[in-house]
């Protein structure tokens, strides 16, 4: 799964909320921060919320997970620590004739 698809989805569909003036992604270390500009006096939990609202559009559908942590906040500027996760897959058999047993794959 190409995640580099579910951030430019997430990015076209947050930008049109109106609550929020600009939004950036940033790598640091390999993880992925997200920086969210809002109108003043937008709160936290309405920040989250918004971000919850459009990842969850942009993961419909697919076999994906938020993980989404708060990390900071400047004026009206909040840092979250933000991934989209695919779930593990198997990569061997171990002979328990599991339902999603890799021997069951198309290539």
């Amino acid at each position: 799964m190409d995640l580099a698809i579910i951030w430019e989805d997430f990015f076209n569909r947050i930008k049109s909320d109106p609550k929020v003036i600009t939004i950036e992604k940033k790598l640091m270390a390999g993880i992925p921060f997200v920086y969210v500009s809002v109108v003043p006096n937008t709160s936290l939990d309405t920040a989250t919320d918004i971000l919850k609202e459009y990842a969850v559009k942009s993961m419909k559908g697919k076999r994906l997970s938020l993980e989404l942590f708060f990390v900071r906040s400047e004026e009206n500027i909040y840092v979250f620590r933000m991934r989209f996760l695919v779930p593990q897959e198997k990569m061997f058999c171990c002979g328990n004739l599991c339902f999603d047993c890799i021997r069951l794959r198309n290539p």
